[in-house]
């Protein structure tokens, strides 16, 4: 693959005109309703790469939904949550969907309305198929209810369902590097993916076991002496978190921490103006890992979650550390971070590294 498809400045992003109004307005609600973090860190792109990012971002909510559900966000798992058999034949009817996009035949109607929208962005991105496909991937891992012994089948997981979405989002923005350093972008992108994604599994341990899922790597139970049918039952339990599960979200914490912190070079690798919004987006969910620990690392007793004002004093606190000189510019020397052997790996076999 050509690495010189995404090092280019998003002033080359899909036009509104192109993006047709209806179909991006629909994008925009659904973003608005199932993606409220995501959706405000939205408003903070240049109006191009904003419509683009709406694209993206519904057509991969929308997938996330078909197989679990509409999420009320509060923790809690929906009655009507789709069966395993639902939930494959979802994911079946996405690949579907997604090999029409990549035919350039999306489909009709209001139904279709988010499939043309990213469709575009793909046009326009030259987006490997591969890349959307491994997020279908991960949704089938989680139909199949699959659990996972160490912590490199986890990251499989998470760059799946979660860094393939920032490796997404780096095709539409570009990045300001030497295209020998494209690789580089993109390992800094899948690392807040996973981060995120870490986040994500600490905070949610009660709701998924709830839907008889544990995402916590048995390798990192086994060192605290529990299992997934301890967490499962623990968490069935009613009673807070015990000391044992505590030490493992705070472990599970401070390994996304780590690819926070490499992710943090990243963003100065992106074009200017793609800085705020990407800050902000990292800072609101590194601000869950920080009410998870204020809370005792307990994922049981309540869900961590952030208000909106709050969310908006980390959007202005990101704006405020945007304006060091070292957030603006890229470094010199090439950046690393805690898995990029494997990260890379994963890039590779989707096509967006060399």
């Amino acid at each position: 693959m050509a690495n010189s498809t995404y090092a280019s400045s998003a002033l080359a992003s899909t036009s509104p005109a192109q993006l047709a109004t209806e179909d991006l307005l629909l994008c925009q609600r659904h973003i608005a309703h199932h993606s409220k973090s995501f959706y405000l860190s939205s408003l903070l792109f240049p109006r191009q790469v904003r419509y683009e990012a709406w694209a993206l971002y519904a057509f991969c909510r929308q997938a996330d939904d078909a197989v679990d559900g509409d999420n009320p966000g509060d923790g809690t798992v929906p009655a009507d949550a789709p069966t395993e058999a639902a939930q494959l034949q979802a994911v079946a009817g996405l690949r579907k969907r997604l090999a029409a996009v990549y035919r350039g035949e999306p489909g009709e109607g209001p139904a279709h309305a988010i499939d043309r929208s990213f469709a575009q962005v793909v046009t326009r991105t030259h987006m490997p198929e591969a890349l959307p496909s491994r997020l279908l991937d991960g949704m089938e891992q989680d139909a199949h209810g699959q659990h996972y012994a160490s912590w490199e089948e986890l990251y499989g997981y998470c760059f799946n369902v979660a860094a393939t979405v920032g490796l997404m989002m780096t095709c539409v923005m570009g990045h300001k590097l030497p295209n020998a350093r494209h690789s580089e972008v993109m390992l800094r992108a899948a690392d807040l993916g996973v981060a995120m994604q870490l986040t994500n599994i600490a905070r949610d341990v009660g709701e998924d076991a709830r839907r008889g899922r544990v995402y916590l790597p048995d390798e990192l139970l086994a060192v605290h002496g529990l299992s997934s049918a301890a967490v499962l039952k623990e968490a069935s339990s009613g009673q807070p978190a015990s000391p044992a599960l505590r030490k493992v979200i705070a472990e599970l914490l401070a390994r996304a921490d780590a690819h926070y912190l490499a992710a943090e070079v990243g963003i100065a690798m992106l074009p200017d103006g793609m800085h705020w919004a990407i800050r902000s987006a990292s800072r609101i969910y590194q601000r869950i890992g920080r009410v998870l620990r204020a809370q005792g690392y307990d994922p049981l007793h309540r869900r961590a979650r952030l208000s909106a004002l709050a969310k908006l004093g980390w959007v202005a606190l990101a704006y405020l550390s945007g304006l060091r000189r070292s957030a603006r510019h890229w470094p010199a020397l090439p950046s690393h971070g805690p898995a990029d052997p494997l990260l890379l790996r994963y890039c590779r076999e989707v096509g967006v590294a060399a």
